[in-house]
């Protein structure tokens, strides 16, 4: 079992910038990789970016590529996003998810990952 917990959400005005960051616990931690997804009133969750544990390789969205930075600490298992350029459509509750076993390509299905934190919103307003 694996608890998942995010924080730094937060206002910020279009244009700034914010980090939310992922702790992940258990008592022997052991995963593939770990995502964001985001999910505003109204809509589906989405993909944001992801990046696995041991090599650091990174995917992200279309709409947050040159904008978003998905980074990982592995000997704390802690994930931060750094978002740039922020928009009012940024605005979303963001979920950290953990991916417990590899499947061969990027995982963007919420329904793939396997642990998940309860959230932390980020608004983007003026």
């Amino acid at each position: 079992q694996v608890q998942v917990l995010e924080s730094g959400g937060g206002s910020v005005q279009p244009g700034g910038s914010l980090t939310v960051s992922c702790a992940a616990f258990a008592r022997t931690f052991t995963s593939y990789s770990a995502g964001w997804f985001r999910q505003a009133p109204g809509k589906e969750r989405e993909f944001v970016a992801r990046i696995t544990w041991n090599s650091g390789l990174t995917a992200y969205a279309d709409s947050v590529k040159g904008r978003f930075t998905i980074s990982r600490d592995s000997a704390k298992n802690t994930v931060d996003l750094q978002m740039n350029s922020l928009k009012p459509e940024d605005s979303a509750t963001y979920y950290c998810a953990i991916e417990e076993y590899g499947k061969g390509y990027v995982a963007t299905n919420p329904a793939e990952y396997d642990y998940w934190g309860q959230g932390t919103q980020v608004i983007v307003s003026s």
